[in-house]
Parts: structure tokens; sequence; C-alpha cells
């Protein structure tokens, strides 16, 4: 069965698995305090062009965010993100669960607007009973957004000012980093964002690894005790070394663009026979999430051959899935799917 239900299906990129089988029988200290982990640091300093950058591996994406969140800020401050972030809908509670409220914007095609998080700061601060409510403690956007937008770097820009001027800090969830770092169109680069953020991570699950997140702290920022607030969080990997090994090999030779890249390319080729197919796409992006609304009836005909990711109900008679390539996905994959796409499509269907 064809699956294009999400971008981690895979394992990992053979060149990471011969890494850890050439590896595997030697010995290292524990907890990421080895000389693989440092490499990998040098490397990602190396490509975000800050030699400052202070950087920690961890395992995934719900518990990056979590324990960043929990180290970044004070008992009484909250997070600011917009309703649809990852942090506000799909993370089962995480945040709130460490005495964190999510402070929810609006969103805009997924988006952060940086004039209504400067209103929204002014606001509170304006706001005579500002010491009976949860402060805004840190700003969280995602690159690419939870609907696989981008920001431009403009945006980012403006919402870093906010942060700056409002004396927040400004964390970029990277989950998905790069499949926005490659995809056409972006002028967002890596050392862009260790301009602008005091903290992003890069995604590694998603993006070729078995697992695993680097984080980055700017500006020398990282909290202090940072190792013991994760070993805290149970978050604490004994074998750390295997992080950092796969960090290692993705930031060599230009690995992680590369796989990047192809994800969206195949994406392209989708989205190509989609809008060729007449199928309603209601947002349309450049990385590698498709949307697509579709008549019930199609979209069961269709779960029959090929695994897709709910979405939404768009309506009673209609259903809005999400359709993701990853670093993986081959020609063959989407030429299947193309052919079931052109296969399901009737007249009937397009009523």
């Amino acid at each position: 069965m064809l699956s294009f239900e999400n971008d981690y299906s895979e394992g990992a990129h053979p060149r990471i698995l011969a890494r850890i089988a050439a590896a595997n029988m030697d010995q290292y200290p524990g907890y990421g305090s080895d000389e693989v982990c440092e490499s990998a640091k040098a490397r990602i300093r190396g490509a975000c062009g800050d030699e400052d950058a202070e950087i920690f591996f961890l395992v995934g994406g719900t518990q990056t965010n979590q324990i960043v969140i929990d180290a970044m800020t004070a008992e009484y401050e909250g997070v600011v993100a917009v309703e649809t972030g990852h942090v506000n809908v799909h993370e089962a509670g995480a945040i709130e669960a460490t005495g964190r409220k999510v402070l929810a914007l609006p969103a805009h095609d997924g988006k952060m607007d940086a004039d209504e998080l400067d209103a929204y700061c002014a606001a509170f601060l304006a706001d005579a009973n500002r010491d009976h409510m949860v402060w805004p403690g840190i700003v969280y956007v995602s690159h690419p957004t939870e609907y696989g937008t981008l920001y431009t770097k403009a945006e980012l820009e403006a919402i870093s000012d906010v942060c700056r001027r409002r004396g927040i800090p400004l964390f970029v969830d990277g989950a998905r980093l790069g499949y926005g770092l490659t995809a056409r169109g972006t002028d967002v680069t890596l050392e862009d964002l260790a301009r602008l953020a005091d903290v992003f991570y890069i995604g590694g699950t998603k993006v070729g690894a078995l697992m695993g997140e680097a984080v980055v702290f700017t500006h020398r920022n990282m909290p202090k005790h940072f190792l013991t607030i994760v070993k805290r969080h149970g978050a604490l990997l004994a074998k750390g070394f295997l992080l950092g090994l796969q960090f290692d090999e993705l930031f060599t030779d230009d690995l992680y663009t590369r796989i990047a890249r192809n994800a969206n390319v195949q994406a392209d080729r989708i989205r190509a026979a989609l809008a060729a197919g007449g199928y309603e796409m209601p947002l349309v992006n450049a990385t590698n999430q498709i949307f697509v609304t579709l008549p019930n009836a199609r979209y069961a005909q269709l779960s029959r051959r090929v695994r897709l990711s709910f979405w939404e109900r768009a309506d009673a008679s209609h259903t809005t899935v999400r359709i993701a390539t990853s670093w993986a996905t081959t020609d063959e994959h989407v030429d299947r799917l193309v052919a079931l796409l052109r296969d399901t499509l009737t007249a009937d269907d397009l009523l």
C-alpha cells in the first residue's frame, strides 16, 4: 500500500544507517558528552554562521517544544502562538502539563502577524489587571507552519523586532526546517534564523534521521543547567552519541538540504497533477505538505489504496486530507499516486 500519510514513515537515510553500523561497537561517554556530538555541533555552528551557538540534541519535536518553553519561561509566563500552532493543537496539552499556558493569536494561513503580536503585547501591558494574568514569556512560531506555509525573511524580521522591543525571546520550531530551507522562492536561510531567533531547532526526525532534533541557542543564551532540566523531563538520552552521529552525517556534504529538496520537488509534481485534475486545494504552499479537499466517497476510494492523513471535515460531504512527501519519496511513488488520482476522478466526483 502506498503511504503519503506523513514524512517520517521511513527509517533513516542509508548513510546514517551505515554510520550507525560502523560505530555500533565503539564505546562513547554517555549523555552526549562525546566527540561525535562535538563534531556535529561544530558542523551545525558552521552552517548557521554562528560560532557562539550552543547546541543540544533531543529526541523528538513535542519533547523539544515542551522542554525549551519550560526552560525559557518563568512559572507565571505563557507561550504566545497562533491558534493553529503545533503547541496549541497537536501536542495533547504537553505545554500546559508543564504549567505553561498557550496564549493563542489569530493565524493567517498558519502564520503569525507581527503587528497583531505587537498589539497583543501592548494591550497586555496596558491592562490594569495584568498582574492577575499569564504574562507573555516566549513567542513560538514554526517554519514551515502547521499548514506547510513559509515566513518570508521580512516577516520573521518583523516578528523578531517585536520580540526584541518587548524583551520576549523568539522560539522557532524547525521540525520540518529542511523542507522550508529548500522550498522554491524562499529567502530564509539557516543564517537568518540564527540571527533572528533566540532559539530554534533543526528537525532530523522528519528529514532523514531515525530520530532527533538539534536545538540551537543563539546569543549564548542557553538556560542555566539545561542538561539538568532535560534530565528532569526524563528526556536525557543515555546513548546521546546516536543523536550526534546522525546530525554529524546530515551536515556532511550538505546531505540535509539535498535530501530535503527531494520532498519539495516530489510535492510539486503531485500539486501539478491535482491542479490538472480539478481537485480543490484550499491552501497551496511550496513545501512537502499538500492539502486537498475530497468528496467523502473519493476519500474512501483513495484510502483503500494509499494512506493519507485526515486533517479535518470540510463539511458533511467533504474531507480535507494531507498528502505528505518526504526525503525518501521516489519518482515511482509519485507516479503511482498520480495514476490513482487520475483513476478515481469521475464526472460525479466533480459535482
